[in-house]
């Protein structure tokens, strides 16, 4: 058999370049043409098969998918200012070497959005890369003696591969890999603008150390029970020198501007929380021995800034490091500590906001507000500090007096008194942030990021150490600091830099002379902190990005991943977008609108009751109605996080090979909301469901395409008034499906619910008559709109149903004579007449005839008793009423606005 030449009409593109795996096996166009010369798929030779068995879905598949995939980027080259932008982004993965079925649940929403939105007719940006630098990527390369770079580059080669073999539409022309230098030297531009805008800093400090991985973690990176958050080893505390971002310089602007992001599925208010209440600020005090300056600066905390000018003394705790580290005050301070005791030192601070000095105290208690190690005792405002400032005898000011309305006003405050309490706390913290000596809100329990990591495989931190220079920026000319080249990674206690002497040993920039490199590298987060600007200007040589495209795409339209990082990652993307909007880098400050977060998907995991250890399904009897070990032994069942040690886990590929590419991007999108876990079970989930309705929608194009063969003659003159009745009611439920897909695609994200919504029209077209299937253009028009809105989820499937509806014969609307791909079709709108008719109706409901209350439905499906009952069972009035309970019938009344639902009592 001959491939008739209409494939070219159907496929405009031709044959792409593009090449891709599907279930394992490489692909080309050209070779996927050769093995399906003799087969009969339409878009290739222009016989339509009735039913959609597996081995045509295989087919179809293998035909779209590098075709798809060309039309994307074809279209991603043709940069339009005409269209609005819309920018859909995916967090990059760590590249593992193999993905999970995580990654394709998170990938195929966004790839579903950016489909959806470039039929919207906007100009799509749904880019990928690779999280690229970080611990595992060392540790496999000691354990098997290889380089990190050779490892990690062999691993995105081989995850790209497979995110290709899925089908999903990336902006590969804009992938970045925070590994290169390319990348890495502008994480080390960013770093040295934080650096001179004094918001880069080393200080000695206690530190959480990993005994296993050899390096620092931040607080948020160990758990409740004190262990690393990677290794699982019991942290240790280390006295180390370390470099911090002073992230609570920002800590109010990142609270206050939550305000007015969307919600975000609860993350919003674990932000809120993981920064607290933002009530005080530090200020900076000059430490004093015997009345000589030690050098040494001190940030103390004050939840009542306004009354500084009244400070008695300032106190740390005995842990402070300050008695445990080389601090030039060390020596005095252990000479007054009383252990159980507030101990009064030699040590002074004095305010450099007030020019006050007061004593260093070291007080007795364990922690200051269970998290600060410093603060500032104001007798005026606490009685505890009252209580200690007079057990030591310690002298202070006052500096608030009532007036004769009861306000608290401020006296003995310089230029402050005589303003309330509120205008001073305004004025007072306003001038120590503009004089840079603190000043900044935060609240108690907010840490500055440390960013120290002492392993190889990450960003240089781009500064050198001069013994008469102090700490100084590489110039950004010497951009970027590359990683040397190490024999071996093994070490510990200290950074495998330290071994690469020629690159340690180098000269000041500044001042010529001898200096060393800074040998720790950055936390990985810092690399992912700013990817999101890159992706709009990955190949800029010059800076980090041009500021008219990073204004151009920003904010993210939608942000798409795990709600694990709902602390730690997205609060230092919003820091650092809120600095480079300070820096007059962007125009926007928040660098994301919506946030989509996407729960697990679990497996079934099987564990001997005894011991806890993981089994394989092969080592259990199902037999009976309980599972057992063969050969005898209790079995605990649980749903868990797949991984290969639970023996839960699933190839993506394996699982794409079995029931298609199309079957499990529906899946995925179709078994729960996004934010919810899925629990994987074939048998019983949602699986066959999609199968099935794949399978419906297919007939439904088989069944126009063979009514449209029965005469030459085809036009709803020729229908009945029964027959137009029923035409209207088809017209009815598209509109309202056109309505509600658009509406869970660009509000709520429920895919599931608009997946359900398609199932209802396709219920609908189902059972239609063969008289409104031929000659009613209602009814080609809601098929027409059914493929077009699951072409999103389901690219292959619709594409080739497209096809179809584009030869049927006679068509009766001008959606089928428009020509193109149906990815290249414009995403259906409601008709306007429909939108003109009264909205809603109340209708009364009732269960076991006794009246419950009211719902307000759309008058438009008031009639129809399925999408009726639909409505109301998944409205907060009906769970509320229902919940579980199980409907034996539902009785809509033709008459009046009533339904009965009949339920087991």
């Amino acid at each position: 058999m001959q491939v008739s030449v209409r494939r070219l009409a159907l496929c405009p593109l031709g044959v792409s370049r593009f090449s891709g795996h599907i279930g394992g096996a490489l692909l080309s166009p050209v070779a996927g043409l050769l093995s399906t010369r003799l087969r009969t798929l339409f878009s290739e030779t222009g016989a339509w098969e009735k039913d959609y068995k597996t081995e045509t879905r295989r087919r179809v598949e293998e035909w779209w998918h590098p075709r798809i995939m060309a039309q994307w980027q074809n279209e991603a080259l043709e940069e339009s200012s005409n269209r609005k932008k819309f920018y859909v982004l995916s967090m990059f993965p760590y590249p593992s070497g193999r993905l999970h079925m995580g990654h394709v649940r998170v990938y195929t929403i966004s790839d579903t959005i950016g489909h959806f939105q470039r039929m919207r007719g906007h100009q799509v940006l749904n880019p990928m890369g690779w999280d690229a630098f970080g611990l595992p990527a060392e540790n496999a390369a000691i354990e098997r003696g290889l380089d990190p770079e050779e490892w990690t580059k062999s691993n995105i080669q081989s995850m790209r591969e497979q995110l290709d073999s899925l089908g999903l539409c990336f902006n590969w022309d804009r992938e970045v890999t925070t590994c290169l230098p390319d990348y890495y030297r502008w994480t080390q531009y960013l770093f040295i603008k934080l650096f001179e805008a004094g918001l880069a800093y080393q200080k000695e400090a206690v530190v959480n150390w990993d005994p296993v991985d050899q390096t620092v973690l931040a607080d948020e990176q160990v758990d409740e029970n004190g262990l690393s958050w990677r290794s699982g080893a019991l942290v240790e505390q280390k006295l180390l020198t370390q470099w911090f971002i002073k992230t609570t310089n920002y800590a109010k602007p990142l609270l206050d501007a939550l305000a007015d992001l969307p919600e975000w599925y609860g993350v919003k208010a674990m932000q809120a929380n993981w920064i607290g209440e933002c009530t005080g600020c530090y200020f900076d005090f000059k430490l004093k021995v015997n009345g000589e300056e030690t050098g040494e600066t001190l940030s103390a905390y004050s939840s009542s800034p306004e009354t500084v000018f009244g400070a008695a003394y300032l106190a740390v705790l005995p842990s402070h490091r300050l008695l445990h580290g080389r601090s030039a005050v060390r020596s005095a301070l252990e000479k007054a500590f009383q252990p159980g005791k507030d101990s009064l030192t030699e040590v002074t601070a004095q305010n450099l906001l007030t020019g006050h000095e007061v004593p260093l105290v070291i007080s007795h208690r364990e922690a200051f507000d269970g998290y600060l190690d410093t603060v500032i005792g104001i007798p005026d405002c606490s009685e505890e500090d009252l209580s200690v400032a007079t057990a030591l005898n310690l002298r202070w000011t006052t500096v608030l007096k009532s007036d004769e309305d009861g306000r608290q006003m401020l006296v003995n405050s310089d230029e402050f008194s005589g303003l309330t309490r509120e205008q001073a706390f305004d004025s007072i913290t306003q001038k120590a942030s503009e004089q840079k000596i603190g000043g900044h809100l935060t609240s108690s329990k907010l840490r500055d990021w440390l960013i120290s990591r002492q392993r190889y495989w990450g960003t240089p931190i781009p500064v050198v150490h001069c013994g008469s220079c102090g700490p100084v920026a590489v110039p950004e000319e010497d951009l970027p600091v590359t990683l040397p080249k190490l024999p071996s990674l093994k070490g510990k206690g200290a950074s495998p830099l330290e071994a690469a002497h020629d690159w340690v040993n180098c000269k000041c920039p500044r001042c010529k002379g001898p200096a060393r490199r800074e040998t720790d590298t950055m936390d990985t987060f810092v690399d992912s902190a700013w990817y999101y600007f890159r992706y709009t200007d990955p190949h800029n040589p010059d800076r980090p990005f041009e500021r008219h495209l990073a204004d151009h795409w920003l904010p993210v339209d939608v942000y798409i991943g795990g709600k694990e990082h709902a602390v730690m990652h997205l609060y230092y993307a919003r820091f650092l977008c809120h600095f480079c909007k300070d820096q007059g880098l962007v125009a926007h400050r928040e660098p994301f609108r919506k946030l989509l977060v996407q729960g697990l998907i679990k497996g079934q995991t099987f564990k001997l009751a005894d011991s806890g250890r993981y089994l394989k399904r092969e080592e259990i009897d199902f037999t009976d109605k309980e599972p057992v070990v063969h050969g005898g032994g209790r079995v605990e069942v649980t749903w868990e996080k797949m991984s290969k040690s639970k023996h839960n886990g699933l190839d993506p590929q394996e699982v794409v090979q079995q029931y298609g590419l199309d079957t499990v991007r529906l899946y995925t999108l179709y078994a729960a909301p996004p934010e919810q876990d899925i629990l994987w079970n074939v048998k019983t989930d949602a699986l066959p469901g999609v199968l099935r309705w794949q399978s419906r929608v297919w007939q439904l194009v088989t069944k126009l395409r063979g009514a449209r063969q029965l005469g030459d003659v085809a036009g709803p003159s020729l229908l009945k008034k029964k027959e137009l009745a029923e035409a209207k009611k088809i017209w009815e439920n598209k509109n309202y499906a056109i309505q509600e897909v658009t509406s869970h695609f660009t509000e709520d994200f429920l895919f599931n619910a608009a997946i359900s919504r398609l199932m209802g029209l396709t219920n609908t077209l189902s059972s239609a008559t063969a008289r409104v299937v031929q000659h009613s253009v209602e009814f080609e028009e809601a098929l027409a709109a059914l493929v077009l809105m699951t072409a999103p989820m389901a690219p292959h499937l619709a594409s080739e149903l497209w096809a179809g509806l584009c030869e049927v014969r006679n068509p009766l609307s001008r959606l089928l004579q428009r020509g193109g791909a149906v990815l290249q079709q414009l995403w259906p709108t409601v008709d306007p007449e429909y939108l003109e008719a009264p909205d809603f109706v109340e209708l009364s409901v009732l269960i076991n005839n006794k009246a419950c209350g009211t719902v307000a439905v759309p008058l438009q499906v008031s009639k129809d008793c399925e999408r009726v009952q639909q409505l109301i069972v998944e409205s907060p009035f009906g769970r509320k009423l229902l919940g579980d309970r199980s409907i034996k019938r539902a009785i809509l009344s033709p008459r009046t606005a009533l339904i009965n639902f009949l339920i087991d009592e």
